[in-house]
């Protein structure tokens, strides 16, 4: 086997220990909140909410900056810095006696980890320029499995083994992540030196950005991907019981549509990428967001489960495809030497768009009832799916000019 695939598979399993130490915790803070003494449903929704929004807000502010000490000081060296931030983080918070403690972890996890983009951008420097396409696909799908099977795998632990175990096994899974980047992982390019002072150092460079147009736009596609399909996050579950009034069992309906639109995104993530370099990545993403459109509009005519399940699994198929595309795209118009804090920056726009996404959704749907969240996600897919097909002609513009 050759270097590169030895160090891709290697962080391909390392990032699936690490989403399900991150993500284990995820279904059981709730109930650890309430434990913590938080028991006024109000109150607990207003921690529950501000502990979901703190990751990503700090995540948007920090991702850029990791990403050009990435840059600067060599890819793996940052996964591992997320990873071992992350074990640190998770197992702190199972220690947590005070509801605000875990608020300000919440906020530290955001700021400190990230292994998606670490991860990312690490594969995209160390893999054939033909190969990108496979190897950010097979990593997507990694990511994925990662994430279905942590929420299920934290609610057995807390179960059968009470909340705080709950946290301290996960932390376990994100330090075993990190030995396994440690021994198998080898990076052949490393950074360059910084210019002037430390403090300079770690001011992201926009510069390529205006150097390669193109890049703007497939970071704002990647952010509104991201805003649609959280719109419907928060309603989810309500507009399921609303028609399906006589079910009596909507939270394994809503886990059996999340599960299989997400399983279908991990094949196609993993499908798609094999072939997208023959397809031509910006062919591809040009199908799979018109897809996404097509799948998701109808999702607001849904009568039943199983209607809102087929559509929802056709628009995983769809994202899938997108995501690793969208990634390949960037990391071909990204300097490998810049490439850290370009997928910073799209570390960013995604935080920020699982951020707003979940907002427009609950807004719209309070003002309007539950389809009007499909109708902005909708709206959001499109303007994506527009914005894609313009890429190359920004790019010839630009140098036409």
């Amino acid at each position: 086997m050759s270097n590169w695939k030895k160090s891709f598979y290697a962080i391909f399993a390392a990032e699936i220990l690490a989403l399900i130490g991150f993500t284990a915790p995820i279904p059981i803070t709730p109930f650890f909140i309430r434990d913590l003494g938080v028991t006024d449903p109000a109150g607990l929704n207003l921690w529950v909410g501000a502990c979901a929004t703190a990751p990503a807000i700090s995540m948007f502010l920090f991702a850029p900056l990791w990403g050009q000490l990435a840059d600067f000081y060599g890819k793996r060296l940052m996964l591992l810095r997320a990873m071992i931030g992350g074990a640190v983080i998770i197992a702190l918070m199972g220690a947590a006696n005070r509801p605000w403690q875990i608020l300000v972890l919440r906020g530290l996890q955001g700021a400190l980890t990230g292994t998606v983009s670490a991860a990312t951008v690490l594969a995209a420097t160390i893999s054939p320029r033909e190969r990108l396409g496979y190897t950010l696909g097979m990593l997507q799908t990694g990511i994925y499995a990662g994430a279905s099977v942590g929420p299920a795998f934290g609610g057995l632990l807390s179960d059968f083994f009470g909340h705080r175990v709950a946290f301290f096994v996960p932390a376990v899974f994100l330090l075993a992540a990190a030995l396994v980047v440690m021994r198998f992982v080898n990076e052949d390019t490393a950074g360059f030196a910084p210019a002037g002072s430390f403090v300079k150092s770690v001011i992201p460079d926009f510069s390529p950005l205006a150097q390669t147009p193109g890049l703007t736009v497939l970071l704002l596609v990647s952010g509104g991907l991201q805003i649609a399909m959280s719109t419907v996050a928060p309603i989810l579950p309500l507009f399921i019981q609303s028609i399906s009034p006589q079910a009596t069992k909507v939270g394994s309906m809503t886990g059996l549509i999340l599960g299989g639109s997400a399983v279908a995104a991990a094949f196609s993530s993993a499908g798609l990428g094999r072939v997208s370099y023959r397809i031509g990545y910006e062919r591809l993403l040009a199908i799979c967001l018109t897809g996404a459109v097509l799948a998701f509009l109808p999702q607001a005519f849904v009568r039943n489960p199983l209607q809102l399940l087929v559509l929802r699994v056709l628009g995983g198929v769809m994202v899938g495809g997108s995501e690793p595309s969208i990634n390949a795209m960037i990391a071909m118009r990204a300097d490998k030497r810049r490439q850290g804090m370009i997928f910073g920056l799209n570390t960013s726009m995604n935080s920020a768009g699982a951020a707003v996404g979940p907002m427009i959704g609950a807004v719209s749907s309070a003002g309007f009832g539950y389809a009007s969240a499909f109708y902005a996600g909708t709206v959001v897919l499109l303007a994506s799916a527009i914005a894609a097909r313009t890429v190359k002609k920004v790019e010839s513009g630009s140098r036409g000019a």
